[in-house]
């Protein structure tokens, strides 16, 4: 199906281009959501009657978005949730979830601008796209957390705090002394063995 772009559209092309796309994903996503029109005759005039409008309105728009970018640049925002020792969370953190907290922290997004392939299920630290605008995008880091302690460790490491590794350490140690405690021990009782048979020996030899 030929359709005609209504703004930019990644890996189709930008406004005003004229591109064929597979139907379903025209049907289902372009057309719906005001993206394009059908490349008809009509659509066609329509367009080029209403193209310079759309140009100069366009241009306002990125221009409002490269500002709003500049505010966003850098932005992290913390999201505690409840996980598993393993960083396993108990739940997931969604699109909408990042849209409420880059909202929190004072900048209004939409959902739909959180580009996401798949909700996030385990603690860490995940840069996230968002589209202010179909040729402004913005990264956020979004810093998934138990407590707004770890969040700081995390961010000060970068990488996800899983569980107590000096506390998992300290374990490792002590089993590993007691192994070689009680391998010097049985070696100690394998030495004193012979002396004691030898000294049976003896006390044989002297009754006789």
């Amino acid at each position: 199906m030929e359709i005609i772009l209504l703004e930019r559209v990644d890996k189709l092309g930008k406004l005003g281009d004229v591109v064929k796309v597979k139907p379903g994903y025209a049907r289902n996503y372009l057309l719906p959501t005001g993206k394009a029109l059908r490349a008809n005759k009509a659509n066609m005039e329509k367009f080029e009657a209403e193209r310079a409008d759309r140009e100069s309105r366009n241009a306002e728009a990125r221009s409002s978005a490269e500002d709003a970018m500049k505010g966003m640049g850098g932005l992290s925002v913390i999201l505690v949730r409840a996980a598993s020792e393993m960083g396993q969370l108990f739940g997931s953190v969604s699109a909408r979830d990042i849209a409420d907290a880059v909202g929190e922290a004072g900048h209004s997004i939409d959902k739909r601008q959180v580009v996401m392939d798949k909700a996030i299920k385990t603690l860490g630290l995940f840069p996230v796209k968002v589209n202010l605008h179909a040729e402004v995008q913005v990264e956020v880091i979004v810093n998934i957390a138990r407590s707004a302690e770890e969040a700081k460790k995390q961010a000060e490491t970068g990488a996800a705090v899983v569980t107590n590794y000096d506390a998992e350490e300290e374990s490792v140690e002590a089993v590993a002394d007691a192994a070689i405690t009680e391998a010097e021990a049985n070696a100690e009782v394998a030495e004193e063995a012979p002396v004691e048979a030898e000294a049976g020996d003896s006390d044989d030899e002297a009754a006789s």
